[in-house]
């Protein structure tokens, strides 16, 4: 693993919570105009700078010795650094590979640092001028405004502070300039052969969609990906079965602008009636008219139902009511009844319904009107009034003959759909500031639209990367469409997220190549520590996926460094079927690290990895539903003894930390290859006053291996329950 990627600690800096919220009230009144109106992005965001240095060609003077060079501290890796030699005037410069105009400098120093230095600038590389000068340099994190056009920026140590060398964690150069990666990539463009726009008058939309769908309805592991966007209007007698790897979305602004007088439907008759592997696709932004009036949803993990409006009744079970094993409805209104009828577990957030039927396990609200009454642990219901914050994922749309996303804005508190009163509050982002992905792209030139400002857009389709995809620039918008997928080759990590304001992925899957990765997705280096109340990153629809379509391994899936990040459902798995699959093939000790504080997950699934699904580190986190099951394949007890104890948690607070609040979390074993396995409990965390837990559960999934509690030494063994899969519960704790 690479250094900042601990295994089984991760000791960081805590900012105390009255501190971080002064300023967030401060930033949250300022801003608070800014994020509501519903405006095109202003010519100030376009020049937004970009971090222009890193992964550049750099050099320095000297070097402490061969653990420290010149490349690390232009590497993204708040872990890693540059140091010189113990002696002055020495130097750092990196090349941006063409005169680029110049907006500041960051540098991160380590303890060694410079109390005199210069920033200077150059554009061959011999003549130099200086842009900053200072004899008084505090060492930590400076930040220098600069201006000029420049290729070559270079650190001119003049005094140092300590009597060790210079050393440099990071050298970050800004700008807005395209970064010399060669000539300007486009903006905008067509959507690529996969995705299918329609409007009422197009020929043969039922024909279409039945095709894709023969295609794609039993292809769980295929390669196909599509997606069906719907221009605004009505469209009559249409019956759209939405198979694996394909999106339904309406391209009006709100779901009201397109109708669909049919259905949208998903069932298991590729399964024998058996939902419980109906993963990977979304339909969002319609309002349907079911032709019985009920329209049908079977689905399972990895299935997103947004800004829909169904009138009539929504049913989540497949045909005959076979077992269906859990899904997500945000943002959206059900005017007639859901029935959840054998969904295992389920989580709706900010919505409206008409009523709820049934309770199987784990079935959690927030913020929904019409919701069941708490009422757990009979019926198993979980019901928060509101969502703490929320803000709904960006998504493509037309207004008039332009294509354009729309970024919606953050609300507090939230209750009920985003479009209830109308027009919704956000921003509209035009799609000429988007690189539009398409297969084929090499990650090289994904960096260089990200280093020029663009935001991106993924069309349906599989990437390998041989590089790191970076965001480096606050309120990137990363979507996908079609469940566009990521594959990291020779084990790099997919992509990283600096630590900065408002960034938003959404809508893609990434898949865990063969070489093993340290991570998959990192939202902020290690030790981030700036503070995004005001404006988060979110993760929406991002899927992992480790084994399966193949071999594919990975120690950490996803790392979460960034304070007050959102997670807004995902579904972090670690294949127990498919190609690749073994306890060793698939290996994949963790899931989710949570280091930031902060930190919000609505909608977390989380399942089968080596050791422990989920790890939280920071400190005020809240998590809104968790569903889990433990690794199947285990071969034996020993094989997840963890010290002392029995098998790794499915969810664990370190000891470290005095503040954690979480609703709704169920674990389940189905440990099929040694049913004799025991786990000393689902759920872990320090006995403190401040940490919380509500709604929880632990089945054994018919005898296969049992908990002998649910939370630390807390709640009845499933031991008991024997085959029948009766879930062990515990209301509140401690």
């Amino acid at each position: 693993m690479p250094t900042g990627i601990p295994v089984d600690a991760s000791p960081r800096r805590r900012r105390p919570v009255s501190t971080r919220r002064g300023i967030a009230g401060v930033v949250t009144t300022a801003l608070f105009g800014t994020l509501l109106a519903l405006a095109p992005s202003s010519p100030a965001a376009s020049a937004e700078p970009a971090l222009l240095s890193q992964g550049k060609p750099v050099t320095a003077s000297s070097q402490e010795h061969h653990g420290t060079p010149a490349a690390d501290a232009v590497d993204g890796d708040n872990g890693s650094r540059w140091s010189s030699a113990a002696s002055d005037a020495q130097w750092l410069q990196v090349d941006l590979g063409a005169a680029t105009e110049l907006s500041k400098v960051v540098l991160q120093w380590e303890a060694a640092y410079a109390k005199a230095y210069r920033i200077e600038l150059s554009t061959n590389g011999t003549d130099w001028t200086t842009a900053y000068s200072t004899t008084s340099g505090p060492g930590g994190t400076e930040t220098v405004n600069i201006t000029g056009a420049a290729r070559y920026v270079r650190m001119q140590g003049v005094t140092r502070a300590t009597g060790y060398g210079y050393s440099l964690w990071e050298f970050q150069v800004f700008g807005t300039g395209g970064g010399g990666t060669g000539p300007a990539l486009p903006g905008g463009g067509d959507l690529g052969a996969n995705v299918h726009v329609v409007d009422p008058s197009t020929p043969g939309i039922q024909d279409k969609l039945d095709q894709v769908f023969q295609e794609q309805e039993s292809a769980q592991f295929g390669s196909g990906r599509h997606a069906f966007l719907l221009k605004p209007g009505t469209y009559d007698n249409l019956n759209a079965q939405i198979g694996f790897y394909t999106q339904i979305a309406g391209l009006g602004l709100r779901p009201g602008d397109t109708t669909i007088n049919g259905d949208v439907t998903v069932d298991a008759g590729w399964f024998n009636g058996n939902a419980t592997q109906n993963f990977w696709r979304g339909a969002e932004g319609l309002t349907v008219n079911p032709v019985s009036g009920t329209n049908r949803w079977a689905v399972s993990q990895a299935s997103s139902f947004r800004r829909m409006h169904v009138k009539g009744a929504l049913n989540l079970a497949p045909n005959g009511y076979g077992w269906a094993s859990g899904g997500y409805i945000a943002d959206s209104k059900v005017d007639g009844q859901v029935g959840n009828y054998s969904q295992q577990q389920w989580y709706t957030r900010d919505s409206s319904i008409g009523g709820w039927s049934n309770s199987v396990w784990n079935q959690t609200f927030s913020g929904v009107e019409g919701a069941p009454a708490n009422g757990f642990p009979e019926p198993r219901y979980t019901t928060l009034d509101t969502t703490p914050v929320s803000r709904e994922k960006p998504y493509l749309y037309l207004d008039g003959d332009e294509y354009k996303v729309f970024a919606p804005a953050k609300r507090t508190n939230a209750r009920g759909t985003s479009w209830a009163n109308g027009t919704p509050q956000g921003e509209s982002v035009p799609l000429s500031k988007f690189y539009v992905v398409k297969p084929g792209t090499t990650a090289a030139t994904i960096n260089q639209a990200l280093t020029q400002g663009l935001n991106l857009l993924f069309t349906p389709g599989v990437y390998h990367v041989d590089r790191t995809i970076n965001v480096n620039r606050a309120n990137t918008i990363v979507l996908g469409l079609g469940l566009a997928t990521i594959i990291p080759d020779n084990g790099v990590t997919a992509m990283k997220v600096a630590d900065v304001d408002g960034v938003r992925l959404a809508g893609f899957l990434i898949d865990a190549g063969p070489v093993n990765s340290p991570t998959l997705l990192e939202l902020g280096p290690q030790n981030s520590s700036a503070d995004h109340a005001a404006n988060p990153t979110t993760v929406q629809d991002v899927y992992i996926r480790v084994g399966g379509a193949g071999a594919g391994k990975a120690t950490t899936s996803v790392v979460v460094n960034s304070d007050d990040t959102i997670v807004d459902h995902t579904w972090v798995w670690r294949a127990d079927h498919g190609e690749g699959v073994g306890w060793e093939t698939n290996r994949a000790d963790y899931g989710v690290r949570v280091n930031g504080d902060d930190v919000l997950a609505t909608g977390l699934f989380v399942e089968h990895f080596n050791k422990y699904d989920v790890e939280w580190f920071g400190e005020r986190g809240k998590t809104v539903f968790y569903q889990n099951e433990k690794a199947y394949d285990a071969p034996n007890q020993a094989a997840i003894q963890n010290g002392s104890t029995r098998g790794y948690a499915a969810y664990r607070v370190d000891d470290s930390v005095n503040t954690h609040e979480a609703w709704g979390l169920g674990s389940y074993s189905n440990y099929n290859v040694d049913p004799t396995i025991i786990q000393d409990h689902g759920f872990k965390a320090p006995v403190k006053p401040g940490v919380k837990f509500h709604s929880l559960l632990t089945v054994s999934l018919g005898g296969n291996g049992h908990y002998e509690h649910v939370i630390n030494q807390t709640g009845a063994s499933t031991v008991p329950a024997g085959t029948s899969t009766v879930p062990s519960t515990v209301v509140s704790y401690p």
